[in-house]
């Protein structure tokens, strides 16, 4: 496939030399200093910037459907446009609405004893940020960090996945008609590079992939006391209660679960439905995929695998259930042969369902990141929510219900990164939530506000005022010192 590249207006700039791993620190090197030399940006040139950018990413929505249409062998073009292009237009245009707002230092109440003094927070550009992005959302990924290093003033050096090299090539000419490298740079390169970005001494690091990779990258990063933001995944449960709506339910679950062929790291990884309703969750779910995806091979709509590698690694995890004696319901429409990934663009792999695996499963052990549910049922509520506790804190958790007590009792007894009620996906699209793991699902959070905040440092102040008590508790400490002193402790 012939990638169409859309630049922006005005061209390409200079043409740069590749980002080498030796030139990486160079890179870096250059960003700091010009970074010193220029001093902290104000909110007019951040609101510049993130129009440049916006700009740039409205210009090049063809191209960016077709490089990532052409690395994963085929991706719908309409999911490209939610989930990679809406999703940053709309994180650029949420950022520059509330930029000054973000920017205002907050004021501090102060303690009795120090008053009339006054405290406040101020919030500063940390100084470089680097940003390791995954292959499964790869546009998307790799640019919503940046609006949040932009919005805080920093600089910032870009890694794409190695698994996506067309988009890599996108981003890398789209960052280099808009920004100097020296405020933005984009390294495009295999594991090698990325391994040696998570050494430098950047001033915060932001890593999205794999629990796996992602402690490699905390180790490294640890050796410069870097802070780390890890984006990672695990696996996601969606809990179905007793009496409410399967049709309602199977269509959010097919809907979020078969977004990007399943692979989204808060997609959902296993479902839980109460005993007695498991036939009927099935035939609903099975109604759901045809409804949204009647045929699967030449259909547009329906994403491939990433590329053979992944395709093997899922069809190994089938294998393994069957193999272990898990009922196996593979969801296919139109009866298509899809053995060997279908006669279509891309390995298509049709949704399939594991019905009661047991534990030791490769099904319920690893993160999926494919079109496979299994599917388990529970007596009552408190199973369902020891199931999800005794696993590693999941990225996201889906709740279906409509009792309100119910309710508040899941979002108190369970711990996940996020949570959407009665659908699936959509609180990551809030900006104004914040967006993170706990536990082995990671660290640190991002979008809107929280993102500008993780890559600003909050510098309290203090401010003394000119009448003061203060002097009073500087030595020699005398009979006053002491009594205020036993005044202020109490009893």
């Amino acid at each position: 496939m012939t990638v169409a590249v859309l630049h922006p207006p005005g061209g390409r700039g200079p043409k740069r030399s590749p980002i080498t791993e030796e030139r990486l620190a160079d890179v870096l090197e250059n960003q700091r200093a010009a970074a010193a030399r220029e001093g902290a940006s104000g909110a007019a040139q951040r609101r510049a910037d993130l129009d440049k950018l916006l700009k740039a990413v409205l210009a090049n929505q063809v191209a960016i459907a077709e490089a990532i249409a052409a690395d994963f062998g085929h991706r719908s073009p309409v999911e490209t446009a939610l989930a990679e292009v809406y999703t940053t237009v709309d994180t650029i245009r949420h950022a520059r609405r509330h930029l000054r707002r973000w920017m205002r230092p907050r004021r501090r109440p102060v303690s009795l004893p120090f008053m009339p003094a006054r405290a406040r927070v101020v919030y500063q550009p940390l100084g470089v940020v680097g940003i390791i992005s995954p292959w499964n959302y790869p546009f998307y990924l790799a640019l919503s960090p940046l609006v949040g290093a932009l919005a805080a003033g920093n600089r910032a050096m870009i890694k794409p996945s190695e698994l996506v090299p067309r988009t890599a090539d996108l981003i890398q000419s789209l960052i280099a008609d808009t920004f100097a490298e020296e405020q933005v740079a984009v390294v495009t390169g295999g594991v090698t590079l990325g391994e040696v970005m998570a050494r430098l001494p950047f001033d915060h690091l932001l890593f999205t992939g794999s629990t796996r990779v992602g402690r490699l990258v905390m180790r490294a990063a640890a050796e410069n006391l870097t802070p780390v933001t890890l984006e990672l995944g695990g696996k996601s449960p969606v809990i179905v209660a007793p009496g409410f709506d399967l049709e309602r339910a199977a269509r959010s679950i097919v809907a979020g679960k078969l977004l990007n062929a399943g692979q989204t790291c808060i997609a959902p990884d296993y479902v839980l439905t109460p005993e007695g309703t498991l036939d009927a969750l099935v035939a609903q779910i099975k109604l759901a995929v045809a409804r949204m995806y009647p045929r699967l091979g030449d259909n547009p709509d329906y994403s491939a695998i990433i590329n053979e590698g992944h395709f093997a690694r899922l069809k190994s995890t089938i294998e393994d259930a069957v193999d272990n004696g898990a009922h196996v319901i593979e969801i296919n429409p139109a009866g298509e042969d899809l053995s060997a990934g279908g006669s279509g663009p891309g390995l298509k792999l049709a949704p399939k369902l594991v019905i009661e695996p047991s534990d030791q499963m490769m099904v319920m052990q690893d993160e999926i990141f494919g079109p496979i549910l299994p599917i388990r049922t529970y007596r009552v509520l408190d199973d369902a929510i020891a199931q999800v506790e005794a696993r590693p804190r999941p990225l996201a958790l889906y709740y279906f219900d409509t009792d309100s007590r119910r309710i508040e009792r899941v979002l108190r007894e369970t711990i996940s990164g996020g949570v959407s009620i009665n659908e699936t996906l959509l609180h990551v699209a809030q900006e104004n939530l914040p967006f993170g793991g706990i536990g082995a699902s990671g660290m640190g959070r991002y979008h809107g506000f929280d993102g500008f905040e993780t890559f600003s440092h909050k510098k309290g102040v203090f401010l003394q005022s000119r009448l003061n008590g203060t002097a009073l508790l500087h030595p020699p400490y005398g009979k006053l010192a002491r009594t205020m002193l036993k005044a202020l402790i109490g009893r």
